[in-house]
């Protein structure tokens, strides 16, 4: 079984996507911590957020930069990168923040991860589809495809209806 877009390049697509799943899979979860553990239940999740921003400058700004320099790289970036990367970084962050948001609103990590998690792939399939349709249009769409996604929209629901109390 070919689980490879490129199978040229081995697997190491599957581990880095793997350990994003570890790393988002524990996200919400850390993040209602803490969101809790700032001990203000009004503006807790403001600050828990302000402390978000700043990992992410570490890891986004500072270690990108520094493998950059390490490797010689142009410095040029084109307009078309620069404004779909910031508006991909914009959706993320809005999301990130949407997140604390729901747990605000009583959400329980559970559900909201959940929710999120089962969700976005949804999101993610229909958007790519929009933008590259399949050769031969929706029509040929293979039914396991239709199928994973009904899967993960029922998948979402039934996590979140069922979850333990």
């Amino acid at each position: 079984m070919d689980m490879s877009p490129n199978s040229d390049a081995g697997l190491a697509w599957l581990v880095f996507a793997l350990m994003t799943v570890a790393s988002w899979g524990v996200y919400g979860v850390f993040l209602h911590a803490g969101q809790t553990a700032m001990g203000d239940p009004v503006n807790g999740r403001y600050k828990a957020f302000l402390f978000v921003g700043i990992a992410y400058f570490i890891t986004a700004i500072i270690g990108p930069a520094v493998i950059l320099w390490s490797r010689g790289a142009d410095w040029s970036v084109p307009a078309g990168g620069i404004w779909w990367s910031l508006l991909a970084g914009t959706v993320g962050a809005v999301g990130a923040f949407c997140v604390l948001l729901a747990f605000g609103a009583k959400g329980s990590p559970a559900a909201v991860m959940s929710i999120i998690f089962a969700g976005a792939p949804i999101v993610n399939a229909v958007v790519a589809l929009s933008w590259h349709p399949p050769a031969g249009g929706f029509a040929a769409l293979r039914p396991q495809f239709v199928l994973g996604i009904l899967l993960a929209a029922l998948g979402g629901y039934l996590v979140t209806v069922y979850k333990p109390t």
